[in-house]
């Protein structure tokens, strides 16, 4: 069944129209979806989907406790082998997610380096990306890694250097972002 990973920046706490329209497609469409626990984007859009009584949802937790579980969905606690509440602890259960979606809808505030990591691994393992971008108010839709490598070079030079070094240190990314980018 087509499930869909929702995600998004930490920073963004108020979801624009744009993205409350295509949640609402979601919705209409019946797709399950797959998101985090995390404060800003995950929170947000529970609260939405909550408030829309939508119970096709699963939260994913790194460890065994949830932060965030507005709408009391099933919980799948990812086993993490750190007890360091770091990056590399987050993103075990962002590449769960990213294993059990079809194709992602992520909310990217321009600077969020998991955001970005998320879409990485989509890309990585073949499957399609919404990126919904806030400081421009526009969704890409992202499918191979020419449209990644495009949308990647109009990063930053500090968003670039902070995907670049994650990337090569993350095993759980298929391909590195270097190697993409030749």
């Amino acid at each position: 069944m087509t499930k869909v990973f929702i995600a998004g920046s930490r920073k963004i706490s108020k979801l624009s129209v744009e993205v409350r329209q295509r949640l609402d497609e979601i919705v209409a469409k019946s797709l399950p979806v797959v998101i985090g626990d995390a404060s800003g984007v995950d929170k947000s859009v529970q609260q939405y989907l909550h408030a829309k009584g939508y119970r096709a949802v699963e939260v994913f937790c790194s460890g065994t406790r949830c932060r965030n579980n507005v709408g009391g969905w099933p919980t799948v606690e990812v086993a993490v082998n750190s007890s360091r509440r770091d990056f590399d602890f987050y993103a075990t259960k962002d590449v769960r997610m990213s294993d059990e979606a079809s194709f992602g809808l992520m909310i990217w505030d321009g600077e969020s380096a998991g955001t970005l990591m998320n879409v990485l691994r989509l890309i990585n393992r073949n499957k399609s990306v919404v990126v919904f971008e806030a400081p421009k108010g526009r969704f890409r839709e992202l499918k191979e890694e020419s449209e990644w490598n495009s949308f990647f070079s109009e990063c930053s030079d500090e968003v670039r250097g902070r995907i670049e070094k994650l990337s090569t240190s993350d095993s759980k990314v298929a391909t590195p972002v270097q190697a993409s980018l030749l």
